[in-house]
């Protein structure tokens, strides 16, 4: 179980399975990834609105990866561990016209510049923001062949900007891709449900992520265990992808009943009572166009533990 580092440079802007992998590494391995901010190290502290509308959009999100991983197939999963995502002290959000869920109502440019004093910033006052920090985009190479841009999330992971993913949860991925080929990126030391203005706040992060492979399980999209320290509680969340709410919303509902049942036994409808009584369906982004990510979540509290995929 060796440990690894790998540097931003050089980061992807695409995923693209015939990007051969910066690393190749092991199961049971850990691995430290130097992450720049999403711009690609353009944004700089001190930068003025003018100058941001004026950065190179093909670089954004610029991705550290891809990592393989000896072994890995189509048909696995993949288990990353989040050790800890680490600000680096400085980050910005922004608007961008014609982008995010306001676009009609803030349509012109606008930069803001935020200091991060360790758990929170003060630099939005009179707000106290707390801070946690997470990587918004992670996610292994997608089925499909050639460039794709990283904006949608989808089965593989990728951008689906849930706050959740913080220092202490656990993120499971479908392995599309021999290899796997994981990267992240996009790292927020804060975000809301929804990203609504088109941006957490992007900053550079330290991010270091333990893998672990699951040969031959089934999953058909992301799962989540949120932190133990997460603030609403440790939970599981289920998180699907689509180009409306409502879809993704049943979506998600859907795979959590049968994760109940799959895994703790309930009858179908019973694991659907309980979703209707104990469930939290929130938005977690709605600015990837075209596609919005809704996770359904449910507490751990309420159910006995699982180990969801046991190593062998």
């Amino acid at each position: 179980m060796a440990e690894h580092s790998l540097s931003a440079q050089p980061t992807h802007s695409r995923w693209n399975a015939a990007l051969p992998p910066r690393l190749t590494i092991t199961s049971g391995d850990t691995v430290h990834f130097e992450c720049v901010d999403a711009s690609g190290a353009q944004v700089h502290p001190g930068m003025t609105v003018d100058e941001f509308q004026n950065i190179d959009r093909n670089l954004i999100h610029s991705l550290t990866g891809p990592v393989a991983i000896a072994g890995a197939a189509p048909g696995d999963v993949l288990q990353v561990d989040i050790l800890s995502v680490l600000h680096k002290g400085w980050g910005w959000s922004s608007v961008i016209p014609g982008l995010g869920f306001l676009k009609q109502r803030f349509a012109d440019p606008f930069l803001f510049h935020w200091t991060l004093e360790g758990d929170t910033s003060h630099s939005l006052a009179p707000a106290v923001l707390p801070l946690r920090p997470f990587c918004g985009v992670m996610g292994v190479a997608p089925a499909e062949q050639g460039e794709l841009r990283t904006r949608p999330p989808g089965i593989f992971g990728g951008n689906m900007d849930v706050r959740e993913l913080a220092t202490g949860a656990t993120l499971y991925l479908p392995v599309q891709q021999p290899g796997a080929l994981f990267s992240c990126g996009d790292a927020h030391a804060a975000q809301g449900d929804g990203e609504v203005c088109i941006n957490g706040i992007e900053c550079p992060a330290d991010v270091s992520l333990r893998f672990t492979l699951h040969k031959h399980q089934s999953l058909s999209a992301p799962l989540i265990e949120s932190a133990p320290s997460d603030e609403n509680g440790p939970s599981w969340l289920v998180v699907e992808s689509y180009t409306d709410a409502l879809t993704a919303a049943r979506n998600a509902s859907d795979r959590m009943v049968d994760l109940l049942v799959s895994r703790w036994r309930f009858d179908p409808v019973h694991a659907y009572l309980l979703c209707s009584v104990a469930m939290k369906l929130q938005i977690s982004q709605v600015v990837n166009e075209p596609m919005i990510t809704v996770s359904a979540a449910i507490a751990k509290s309420i159910l006995p533990p699982r180990i969801l995929f046991p190593t062998s």
